[in-house]
């Protein structure tokens, strides 16, 4: 390329994308990999490995003393996860909680939180250790189990993957949200689990349904009842992905004379005790679930939650049913398996792969400590060996050691010429001596020679020829450095008459182990034999036999409850509706006199006050065009003032209450506003299902629901502003269930005031200013088209322009 030729332009736009991709996608591999995603080998995040580690570097171990959380935190923090300690003492606080973690990985000393939410003392409170389960996830890791890796500064290691004794990605789960993926998964029964490893192990091509056998389900820490079906668990663990249906443990605790009560003993996974009585205290007052009357929090130790019914009459399966759906006592727990194959490559797993990942490890697991184990037994039987021919020839290692300037050298058979190695060997191999102790053939050995063999051996070398500062008295032939540093490392009081038996019988012991680990590293069945070995003794410690072994989850069918209507769980009772001007409702018991003189607030006064029964629906009309309901069994009883209307439902604040009327599922309601518009509505279309209502009528800025009114009769009467009033007949209105509506009268200026409906035949009533009713039959003068402007009202119309 030319030098001189022109740079090409950059597009900055282009670079900072290519610059935004690339250390975005290098912060969402850090996340998937380093910080949110199980390994599935050991079950754990980095942080949690890590503080694992820190405490078994602490020598914490389960029968070992406590030290401070902080302490422990601190040394995570400083030499393995630079990162938050608080968030490092919050993973670790979760481990230590057994309402949180199926098997407990942190035995805590002080509070470390409870169910109802509370959080952990600070760490500088609090005391930890290791469990029994978190160093089974270690065993074998000083025995190169596992690869080890620098920290974060390079002066440390630490391990890449713990050995996991035992499948700890399903026994306590896990759940992380990371850069476009998340994973969640619910803890289970070691038992099971390693029943299924044992069937895996027998029956490597095992169907997922056959596993099912062996794992149901999940084993919650906090127990509950399991009623999702089996077909749904089987999908969810074949695919990776689903949801448990869980919810509360319950019985009923008889009180006699009829009376009973229900009381929860085990609370769904997750579910923070204190919010959920919240809940249910909620409930109460809000009257959402007429039949429950009271929740009481007698938990000790143990859970124990009384739930009360409004009467004895009650059904408790309708009662907790309606519960179920009202809070927390029933919840579903999502599976998504997603998890780190190999440590490196995220997948959602079956049941079936994880299992199998999981004895994959344990068999590499397995390989490398033999092979370790291997090279201990190959060392020690080297030093064995060298210590046989020290006893052998004891008095002249001792001559080496007192009287040589060199006594390694000296000993060594490699710093000798090959003509002396010759001359010596030939000596040994013609000499027949026997070991004093033992009766071992030393010749036969090959490993040492008589004293007068070897004596007899350099006499008959040339002086001249023999090396230098050689002694007179030739210990042994073929000693190795690693056997002279143990000889010569020995100490005094291991010069014992039976050391020599002892060293050949762990000689013999050493052999018959180095031939069974060559047996298994040249085996696969050897090897798996021996990984379902050691499971069973796993299944012996954690099994169902010990303590927290047995399963706390248990299953159960949802069963067929009909759905019964909020009505049917009211009783039945009279009562009178008072709602003032300035909006406070209240519900007297009884149905008393409509005049009766009744307290309000100053300035206050009433305005809707009508006869109603506790299974009734109210309706409400805004001026906002919107209904909302309210059922008048959760009214405020009668003994103050009520509570404000706009507390119940969310009627805002610049909106005036149109009307206030008990619900007519099969009447209509004719609709207008302070524009002329309106329309028919049926009655049944209106119920709203929130506190924020239904919007019906649709009104601009500027414009206001006006009027409420049952539709009866066959005609329509409208008043307007300017008091001229139009009669139409009620078909010409069009029934919609929402809209502006269609014009019912037409004004130059002003703006609808009130209408009503009417039998033509009859005629139309109002009250006149002294409160008498007048009907006036002749109307046909007012008789017009809908949308007209009409004509000045009767003689004797009211001054206010109200029909009513």
């Amino acid at each position: 390329m030319d030098d001189d030729a022109p740079d090409l332009p950059v597009n900055p736009t282009e670079t900072l994308r290519r610059a935004i991709g690339e250390r975005y996608l290098t912060y969402a591999l850090s996340t998937i990999m380093h910080r949110a995603l199980p390994d599935a080998r050991d079950g754990l995040k980095p942080v949690h490995r890590r503080i694992l580690y820190a405490m078994r570097e602490l020598k914490l171990s389960p029968t070992g003393g406590f030290r401070k959380s902080a302490k422990i935190s601190g040394d995570v923090m400083g030499n393995y996860h630079p990162h938050g300690d608080a968030a490092i003492y919050d993973a670790m606080a979760r481990l230590a909680q057994d309402f949180a973690v199926r098997y407990p990985l942190v035995d805590g000393q002080g509070n470390f939180g409870n169910i109802d939410g509370d959080n952990p003392a600070a760490p500088r409170y609090t005391e930890a250790r290791m469990t029994a389960a978190a160093e089974a996830l270690m065993e074998g890791l000083a025995e190169n189990a596992v690869d080890f890796r620098d920290n974060y500064d390079g002066t440390l290691t630490e391990p890449v993957v713990l050995p996991a004794s035992f499948p700890n990605l399903l026994a306590n789960g896990s759940s992380g949200i990371a850069v476009g993926m998340a994973t969640n998964i619910p803890p289970h029964n070691i038992d099971e689990l390693i029943g299924a490893c044992l069937h895996l192990i027998k029956t490597p091509d095992a169907r997922d349904e056959t596993l099912l056998n062996y794992v149901p389900g999940p084993d919650f820490p906090t127990g509950g009842v399991i009623v999702e079906p089996k077909e749904s668990i089987a999908e969810a663990y074949r695919t990776g992905r689903g949801s448990f249906r869980l919810r509360c443990k319950w019985h009923i605790e008889e009180l006699g004379r009829g009376q009973w009560q229900i009381i929860v003993t085990q609370i769904p996974y997750q579910v923070q005790k204190s919010k959920l009585i919240e809940k249910l205290a909620e409930l109460i007052q809000t009257k959402k679930i007429p039949i429950f009357g009271d929740v009481r929090d007698e938990s000790a130790e143990d859970i124990r939650l009384v739930i009360e019914p409004k009467s004895r009459a009650v059904d408790p399966d309708v009662l907790m049913n309606a519960l179920y759906r009202s809070s927390d006592l029933e919840t579903r727990f999502s599976l998504n398996m997603n998890v780190l194959i190999d440590g490196r490559t995220p997948k959602v797993c079956s049941l079936k792969e994880v299992l199998r990942a999981f004895l994959d490890h344990r068999r590499d697991v397995l390989i490398r400590r033999s092979r370790h184990r291997l090279a201990k037994i190959d060392h020690r039987l080297e030093v064995l060996e060298g210590f046989i021919i020290a006893f052998l020839n004891l008095d002249r290692v001792i001559d080496i050691i007192r009287y040589d300037d060199d006594p390694k050298r000296a000993m060594m058979w490699e710093d000798w010429t090959p003509a002396h190695q010759a001359t010596i060997g030939r000596a040994m191999d013609e000499a027949d001596y026997k070991s004093p102790l033992t009766g071992v053939d030393i010749a036969a050995q090959g490993t040492i020679a008589d004293e007068q063999a070897s004596a007899a051996a350099i006499a008959a070398l040339d002086g001249a020829d023999a090396p230098k500062g050689v002694p007179h008295r030739y210990p042994g032939k073929d000693l190795s450095d690693v056997q002279v540093e143990a000889i010569l490392n020995m100490r005094l009081r291991s010069l014992r008459r039976l050391e020599e038996l002892e060293l050949l019988r762990e000689r013999d012991a050493l052999l018959k182990e180095r031939a069974e680990l060559e047996d298994l590293l040249g085996e696969t069945d050897l090897q798996w034999a021996k990984v379902a070995d050691q499971l069973r003794e796993t299944r012996k410690q954690f099994g169902k036999h010990t303590l927290r072994g047995e399963r706390l989850t248990q299953f159960a069918e949802a069963g067929v409850v009909e759905d019964v209507p909020l009505e049917a769980m009211i009783e039945r009772e009279p009562i009178t509706v008072v709602c003032s001007k300035m909006g406070w409702i209240r519900a007297l018991s009884g149905h008393v006199a409509l005049d009766r003189e009744l307290k309000f607030k100053d300035g206050d006064e009433s305005r809707f006050m009508f006869h109603a029964e506790t299974t009734d629906k109210l309706l409400l009309f805004g001026s906002n065009g919107r209904f909302y309901t309210i059922a008048a069994s959760t009214l405020p009883g009668g003994r103050g003032m009520g509570e404000p209307v706009r507390l119940i439902v969310d009627l805002p604040n610049e909106s005036e209450i149109v009307d206030l009327f008990i619900h007519r599922p099969d009447a209509r309601l004719l609709l207008g506003s302070s524009a002329g518009d309106g329309f028919v509505v049926a009655e049944a279309d209106v119920i709203a299902q929130t506190r924020s209502g239904k919007q019906v009528l649709n009104v601009k800025s500027g414009v206001r629901a006006a009027v409420c009114h049952r539709a009866t009769g066959d005609h329509v009467a409208v008043v307007g502003e300017n008091r001229k009033v139009l009669i139409f007949p009620l078909a010409d209105l069009p029934e919609m269930g929402r809209g502006k509506g269609v014009r019912l009268q037409s004004y130059k200026d002003g703006g609808m005031s009130d209408l009503t409906t009417f039998t033509l035949a009859d005629g139309l009533s109002w009250k006149d200013p002294a409160g008498r009713t007048r009907t006036e039959t002749a109307l046909a003068e007012w008789v017009g088209k809908r949308a007209s402007s009409g004509r000045m009202a009767p003689r004797g119309f009211p001054r206010n322009n109200r029909f009513t």
